[in-house]
């Protein structure tokens, strides 16, 4: 184990915004043992917060389902891949189509752009802070999005990603990290926390068999696929944990926790 790899919400961030201290401590037992620590999520860079308040995490970050890294002690991108405008409207085109009550949002560099209705939260945070209004009177060529949304109110996220991802196989890659909602995160074809994170660990020197990762739904099933010791929450999605090699226990357990005490333990670490 020399690089822990472990995606945020669901697998060690729950709905009340928290990670446990347990959690923490094995993550600070990690470090101690000169084990790599990296953040693959789908989060965009103005989200990663409770890595830097709770954690004291500096390193970089994999974000937006791969499309972006970012160093958080520098507050500033390293690289990105981004899909181009063109790419957006006809994505929100061939979605549109197949369902019209679909609505859309864009995630770039700079911001967010988001359709009226999109957010049904009136007192939603991003609210406050971007200002709903159609997608193509908002983005410009010099915007880069790194990861397009779409929503619908009706079916399940399985459902929504199995009619669309076909459809627009040929200009992105689609993916979900919702156990409820019906949205969508759709990327260029090609990108997923795999294949950033495997460029990440090749800079390190580092191979898949020495890599640990944690995920719990559709958007980690490659990275928990290609890293050595891929481990899915039992609390997680189906899918994710078909793909992976082992299984942590459930989220309210602590169950990347559990297995890095055990992993960390075998190496003769010891835990007060």
């Amino acid at each position: 184990m020399r690089l822990v790899a472990s995606d945020i919400d669901g697998t060690i961030l729950g709905h009340d915004g928290k990670i446990s201290p347990r959690t923490i401590r094995a993550f600070h037992a990690c470090r101690e043992a000169g084990v790599e620590l990296v953040f693959v999520t789908g989060r965009p860079p103005r989200w990663l917060h409770p890595l830097e308040e709770q954690l004291g995490h500096t390193g970089r970050v994999i974000c937006s389902n791969g499309a972006v890294v970012w160093d958080l002690e520098a507050d500033r991108l390293v690289s990105a891949r981004a899909l181009a405008i063109g790419t957006v409207l006809e994505l929100r085109r061939i979605i549109k189509e197949l369902r019209p009550a679909a609505l859309f949002a864009a995630e770039t560099l700079t911001g967010f752009h988001l359709e009226p209705g999109f957010i049904e939260n009136e007192s939603s945070e991003l609210l406050a802070e971007f200002t709903p209004a159609p997608l193509k009177d908002t983005l410009t060529d010099d915007d880069s999005v790194v990861k397009f949304l779409a929503i619908v109110r009706d079916g399940t996220p399985d459902d929504f990603l199995a009619e669309v991802a076909p459809a627009v196989a040929h200009l992105a890659a689609a993916t979900h990290s919702s156990p409820g909602v019906a949205m969508l995160e759709l990327s260029l074809p090609g990108v997923n926390k795999a294949v950033t994170l495997a460029e990440y660990a090749a800079a390190l020197g580092i191979d898949a068999a020495d890599v640990v990762a944690f995920g719990d739904m559709p958007n980690d099933i490659e990275m928990l696929r290609w890293a050595g010791h891929g481990y899915a929450m039992a609390s997680g999605h189906p899918e994710a944990i078909r793909a992976a090699g082992q299984q942590a226990p459930h989220f309210d357990d602590d169950g990347v926790a559990q297995v890095l005490e055990a992993r960390l333990a075998s190496l003769g670490v010891q835990f007060s």
